[in-house]
C-alpha cells in the first residue's frame, strides 16, 4: 500500500510523513527527539568499537574476488558452449552473471563474513554435471581456491569454498534462455518460467534481498538496525537457522517490518520498537512485508488454507518475493520459547536504556548458556580425518532440529530443549572431534508429580540411528549423546580465565555414577576411550554397531508417542493457523497496546522452579530444587514501566489510550456472539489499538479443525485482517462462522 505525503498533528508538533510501506498503516509517524539522536550516536559508536564494520581495504578485496569469480564462470560457460558444438557466434554471446544476496547484498556484512553468490547460466548448462563436476574441477585446480566443499544434496544446492581467504557460498540457477543478458533483471517473475524448484529456491535468495531493500522506508536506518540486531542475536545465542532459531534472512524480515511500522524512526528508536513489538507479537500470526502474490506459474506459496503443513508453523516469517514462503519453518516450541525470553530480555534492557539507567553494552551481554540450565545433552561428533569431520559435522548439525522435535514429542511437550548453536573443541584430545550442547528444562506451566522422570533414551537412540543413515557415511564417523549436569560440564566450553560458580549443597548431593574419588567421569573422556577401543578391536570397513537399548528405569514413565513418518507431533498440538481471508490480503498480528506491564510477568520466566536430573543414559527426572534458577527475565518495576511509557508516548504521533478502552469494551461485548473468539487487528505497540471481529464472505464456509492452544500464543489468537478501519469499527461474526 502506497499513499502520498500527508501531515499529521501530534499535539502542537506537525510531523511530515512519507509514503506508507507494508500491508497496513504505520503505527507511528513520530520522528526522533534530541534524546533519541544522542542514543543513536552512542549506539553507532558502540557498533564501530565492537568491530562490526570492515575496512575499506577489505571491501575492495571482496570486490576484486567477486570480479575474479565472475570471470571464471563466464569462461566456464563459454568453454561448455564450444565443447557442445555451438556456433562461433553462440560461443561469443555465451554468458553467465554473478549476483549477490544475504548480508553482503543487504550491506550488513562484517569482517570475515562469507559472500552469498548466485551464478545464473543458460538453459543448456546444468547443475548436476556442469556445475558440480566441471566447474568444481576447474576451481579445484586453482591455487586461490581452498576448502572446496560441494553440497549437491542440500535444500538449496551450494558449492562452498574460500577464494583468496574469503569464504564464498556459490549457488547455480539455469534459466530458460540460450543467452543470459548481462543486465538480467531477476526480480521479474519471468525468470522462474520452466525451471525446477531447487532453481526457484536458488533465485529467490537474490529476489528476496532486492525486495527487502525496496520495501523499507530508509535502507540506511534499516542496515544499521539489522547490523545491531544480528550482533545481539549472536551474543544471545539465537542466531542459527539450522538449529531452529533464526538466520540472516529471518532477522532482516523482522527488522524490515518494524521499519515499515515506524517509517520516521532512527536506528536507536527502531531497536527499541523491535523488542517492544516482538515481545508481544501473537505467534503464529505471520510477519509479512507485502501481500502474498499468486502467479500463473503455479509454484506453491505459503497458505495455511490450502497447505496442511503450513498450519503447524509456529513462527511464520514470510518472504516478500514470489513464490512467498515461510523462511522460519525450522522453529520449534522449544526454540520459540527461548527467543520469546530473549525478546523480553531485550525489551527490559531497552526500557532501562531509555531511562538512562543502562548503557548499550548491557543489551549485548553474552548469554551465559552454561549457567542457565542444570542439565545438558552433550553431542560428540568424531571422524577419521578433517575432511570427513567437516562433512559429518554439517550433517549431524542439520539433524539437531529433529532431536529437539523428537524430545518434545516423546515427553508430550513437557521437556524443552535449548540447542546451543556454537560448536566446541577440546584441543587436548588426540582424535578429531567437536561437541555441541543442548540445555534441558521442564516446560513452564506444566504440573506433575515430584521426582517425575522423562525417559528419552529411546529418543536419543532413534536420533543416532537416523544420523548414521548418512548417504556419504565413512568408517570412523560416529556420534555420541550423553547427559551432563552443570557441574560436570567440560572445561573447554568455558573461556580462558572463567571462574565457574561454586556448586550449591544440593548440587553436590550424589545423583549419578561417580568414580572412586567421588567425581563424575567426563563424557569426553568416555568418548575418547570408546574411540580407542574401536580402533583397537574393530575393523574400520563397516558401520559401528548400535548399542543395545536398556530397559526403562522410570517409575513414572510417560506414554511414548510413536513416530509418524509423515510428521512429528508433540504432546500439545501445535496451533492451527486459522485464516479467513485470501493470502493476498494482509494478515498480521495484533493487540500490543494493553499488555506491556502484565505480559512480562505472564510470559517471561526463563528459569525453572524445578531442576532436571538426568542419568548417564538420558533418563530425565524432575525433582524440586530450592536453588535459584539462572537466566530469568526480570519484570520491570511498575514505576519504571509507567515512566518509560510516558517517555515513549511523547515521541509517538498520537495517544489512543482513551479510545482503546472503549474499543476493548465493545469488542468484549461483541466477542460473546463469536463464542469468545476475537480476530485481532494490526499490531499497536504502545501507540494504537484496533480489534475487529470481521467476516470474509469469500471464505465463509472455510473452517480449520479445533486444536489445543499453544502455551506461547494465548487465547483467541487468530489471524488478523489487513488494515485498520479509520473508525475502529467492530464487525460481528455470525454464530456459525466462528472458528
Amino acid at each position: 500500500m502506497m499513499v502520498g505525503t500527508q501531515r499529521v498533528e501530534d499535539g502542537s508538533v506537525v510531523v511530515n510523513s512519507t509514503k506508507s510501506y507494508g500491508i497496513t498503516k504505520p503505527l507511528s509517524l513520530a520522528g526522533p527527539s534530541p534524546a533519541d539522536f544522542k542514543r543513536n550516536l552512542d549506539l553507532e559508536k558502540y557498533l564501530v568499537d565492537e568491530g562490526l564494520y570492515e575496512s575499506e581495504e577489505d571491501t575492495m578485496r571482496r570486490e576484486e574476488v567477486l570480479g575474479r569469480i565472475d570471470q571464471i564462470v563466464k569462461h566456464w560457460v563459454k568453454h561448455l558452449t564450444q565443447q557442445r558444438g555451438y556456433t562461433d557466434q553462440m560461443v561469443e554471446e555465451a554468458n553467465a552473471v554473478i549476483f549477490t544476496f544475504g548480508s553482503y547484498r543487504l550491506g550488513v556484512h562484517g569482517p570475515g563474513a562469507d559472500i552469498d553468490t548466485l551464478c545464473v547460466g543458460p538453459s543448456y548448462v546444468n547443475r548436476e554435471e556442469d556445475f558440480f563436476i566441471v566447474l568444481h574441477d576447474m576451481l579445484a585446480e586453482m591455487e586461490e581456491v581452498t576448502e572446496l566443499q560441494p553440497v549437491p544434496d542440500a535444500h538449496v544446492p551450494v558449492m562452498k569454498f574460500k577464494f583468496q581467504g574469503i569464504s564464498i557460498d556459490l549457488l547455480y540457477a539455469s534459466i530458460s534462455r540460450l543467452v543470459v543478458p548481462q543486465d538480467l533483471d531477476i526480480s521479474n517473475s519471468s525468470v522462474l518460467c520452466d525451471v525446477d524448484e531447487p532453481t526457484v529456491r536458488s533465485l529467490n535468495g537474490c529476489r528476496v534481498a532486492d525486495q527487502i531493500l525496496k520495501l523499507v522506508p530508509n535502507f540506511e536506518h534499516f542496515r544499521t538496525t539489522l547490523r545491531c540486531l544480528k550482533y545481539w542475536a549472536k551474543r544471545r545465542g539465537v542466531y542459527s537457522n539450522v538449529t531452529g532459531f533464526l538466520g540472516g534472512v529471518n532477522w532482516a524480515l523482522l527488522v524490515a517490518r518494524v521499519c515499515q511500522l515506524y517509517p520516521n524512526a532512527i536506528p536507536s528508536m527502531l531497536v527499541s520498537r523491535f523488542f517492544r513489538v516482538y515481545t508481544q507479537w501473537r505467534w503464529p500470526n505471520p510477519v509479512m512485508l507485502c501481500a502474498i502474490e499468486e502467479d500463473e506459474l503455479g509454484f506453491p506459496v505459503w497458505d495455511p488454507r490450502k497447505n496442511h503443513r503450513d498450519r503447524y508453523h509456529l513462527m511464520p516469517i514470510i518472504t516478500p518475493a514470489y513464490p512467498c514462503m515461510n523462511s522460519s519453518y525450522n522453529v520449534s516450541q522449544s526454540t520459540l520459547r527461548v527467543m520469546t525470553e530473549q525478546f523480553q530480555f531485550g525489551n527490559n534492557i531497552l526500557q532501562e536504556i531509555e531511562l538512562n539507567k543502562q548503557h548499550w553494552s548491557s543489551l549485548f551481554e553474552q548469554y551465559m548458556f552454561f549457567e542457565a540450565y542444570k542439565n545438558y545433552l552433550q553431542v560428540d561428533i568424531v571422524a577419521a580425518d578433517a575432511e570427513d569431520l567437516l562433512a559429518w559435522k554439517g550433517w549431524v548439525e542439520s539433524r539437531f532440529r529433529q532431536l529437539t522435535l523428537k524430545i518434545e514429542r516423546d515427553t508430550n511437550g513437557m521437556l524443552m530443549c535449548h540447542p546451543q548453536p556454537n560448536e566446541y573443541v577440546d584441543t587436548s584430545r588426540e582424535f578429531l572431534h567437536c561437541a555441541f550442547f543442548m540445555g534441558l528444562q521442564r516446560a513452564e506451566g506444566v504440573g506433575g508429580q515430584d521426582c517425575q522422570q522423562f525417559d528419552i533414551r529411546g529418543t536419543v537412540e532413534e536420533f543416532r540411528q537416523e544420523v548414521n543413515m548418512y548417504m556419504f557415511w565413512k568408517p570412523g564417523m560416529d556420534v555420541y549423546v550423553s547427559h551432563v549436569r552443570r557441574r560436570q560440564l567440560p572445561s573447554f566450553v568455558f573461556p580462558i580465565g572463567y571462574r565457574r560458580p561454586r556448586p550449591s549443597r544440593h548440587q553436590n548431593q550424589p545423583g549419578g555414577k561417580s568414580g572412586e574419588d567421588g567425581t563424575v567421569p567426563n563424557p569426553s573422556s568416555v568418548v575418547e576411550r570408546h574411540v580407542k577401543r574401536k580402533s583397537d578391536s574393530e575393523m574400520m570397513d563397516a558401520r559401528p554397531e548400535k548399542p543395545e537399548k536398556r530397559a526403562s528405569l522410570s517409575p513414572h514413565s510417560l506414554d511414548i508417542v510413536s513416530p509418524d513418518n509423515s510428521a512429528i507431533t508433540t504432546g500439545c498440538t501445535p496451533p492451527v493457523c486459522n485464516l479467513r481471508r485470501s493470502p493476498g490480503e494482509g494478515i498480521e498480528a495484533a493487540n500490543l497496546n494493553t499488555e506491556l506491564t502484565n505480559f512480562a510477568g505472564d510470559e517471561c520466566n526463563s528459569g525453572s522452579e524445578q531442576a532436571l536430573e538426568v542419568d548417564s543414559m538420558a533418563l530425565v527426572q524432575e525433582c524440586p530444587d530450592p536453588a535459584e534458577g539462572f537466566g530469568k527475565c526480570v519484570t520491570p518495576d511498575s514505576s519504571d514501566v509507567a515512566a518509560i511509557e510516558s517517555v515513549q508516548e511523547e515521541n509517538l504521533d498520537r495517544d489512543l489510550r482513551s479510545v482503546s478502552i472503549s474499543v476493548v469494551d465493545e469488542v468484549e461485548r461483541g466477542s460473546k456472539s463469536c463464542g469468545g473468539t476475537r480476530i485481532t487487528g494490526e499490531i499497536a505497540g504502545s501507540d494504537q489499538l484496533s480489534r475487529s471481529c470481521g467476516q470474509n464472505h469469500d471464505y465463509e464456509g472455510f473452517e480449520f479443525p479445533a486444536t489445543k492452544s499453544d502455551p506461547f500464543v494465548g487465547k483467541g489468537n487468530m489471524y488478523s485482517q489487513s488494515g485498520i478501519p479509520e473508525d475502529l469499527e467492530v464487525r460481528m461474526l455470525p454464530q456459525n462462522s466462528c472458528f
